[in-house]
């Protein structure tokens, strides 16, 4: 982000300067407190103005790095884009999924369909409604399609790869898992947990670096699955494949070197990893893998997005986890 254009402050400003290092433009260094602070330049939502706008001190609540004169402390706009839930199905899910919400931003005049669904259920779980225009909601969006409805909600809650493990064993069945290799795409992780959601798994790994992590964007192309599927975050994806390995689980990567996918038997614990979509799955982590499938392909486009390739293998694991079930086999 660039650097704000403070310029010179002026003796009606009663700021003073305090020259320690001087600056590498040949004027002294800004000493107020604050932001400001030394010889570091301030970062954050600066003008470029031509000088400092005075901080509103009698507003508490506002950002450090905010000029009250210049833009007034907007509390809808600081407070609930923390995280926010958009578009209609969406919201509706996380009403019924239970999710804390604080508020809930409805567009004036739009109280058909399943918005008006959304302000009963809301109004049943004590929720407060706000009715807004559209220019209100346009600004808050982060999608930008947030048809007519905005939550907003705590932040979403990780789970630990225990939690995960734990929930496959309180449904009697086998683990399923997906593990998601440095995917920095919002849509492809939305779809991955929607895929996921419908495909019985029990929950994704994502790394905490490097990776897209539980946004509005994808929340909103999830469709309302990122209520329901855990997600864990972890420090070292390697270390965790150890774990789920330990706990009796078989890692298998989605390689075009591999083995065609729907040649492997791929039903019993199974952890399924999905690499990134220019990269692909990490060199380590594919050394990790117990064995290596891939989807074939025959027209000139040599790679799926890891969304599309995900739905592929994971709704085969689904379906020879049935076959399985119910005749006793694969065939």
């Amino acid at each position: 982000m660039a650097r704000g254009n403070f310029g010179r402050p002026t003796e009606k400003s009663g700021r003073k300067f305090e020259d320690k290092k001087g600056s590498k433009q040949g004027g002294p260094r800004y000493a107020s407190k604050g932001a400001n602070k030394g010889e570091k330049a301030a970062k954050g939502p600066y003008k470029s103005e031509g000088f400092a706008k005075e901080f509103r001190k009698e507003d508490k609540r506002a950002p450090k790095n905010r000029f009250a004169d210049n833009e007034p402390y907007d509390d809808d706009r600081e407070e609930d884009n923390i995280n926010l839930i958009e578009g209609r199905n969406p919201v509706l899910e996380a009403l019924k999924s239970g999710r804390e919400i604080d508020k809930i931003f409805v567009q004036k005049s739009a109280g058909e369909g399943s918005i008006r669904q959304i302000i009963a259920m809301a109004r049943e779980k004590n929720i407060l409604i706000k009715e807004v225009d559209k220019a209100k909601l346009d600004g808050l969006s982060t999608t930008k399609n947030h048809q007519g409805v905005i939550a907003s909600a705590a932040l979403y809650k990780y789970y630990e790869v225990e939690d995960i493990l734990n929930i496959a064993k309180e449904r009697n069945e086998e683990p399923f898992i997906i593990i998601l290799d440095e995917i920095t795409d919002n849509n492809n992780l939305g779809s991955i947990l929607r895929t996921a959601d419908a495909a019985g798994v029990h929950g994704v790994i994502i790394p905490k670096r490097r990776s897209v992590a539980l946004t509005p964007v994808v929340a909103k192309t999830s469709a309302g699955a990122v209520e329901y599927m855990p997600v864990a975050k972890v420090t070292n994806i390697n270390q965790t494949m150890k774990q789920l390995k330990d706990a009796g689980l078989w890692i298998v990567g989605a390689e075009m070197s591999g083995d065609t996918y729907y040649e492997k038997d791929l039903t019993g614990p199974i952890a399924l990893v999905i690499g990134s979509e220019g990269e692909g799955i990490g060199r380590l982590i594919k050394e990790n893998c117990d064995f290596l499938v891939k989807i074939p392909m025959v027209g000139k486009i040599s790679s799926l997005n890891a969304g599309v390739s995900a739905g592929i293998i994971a709704f085969d694991i689904f379906r020879q986890r049935q076959q399985k079930a119910l005749k006793g086999g694969i065939h």
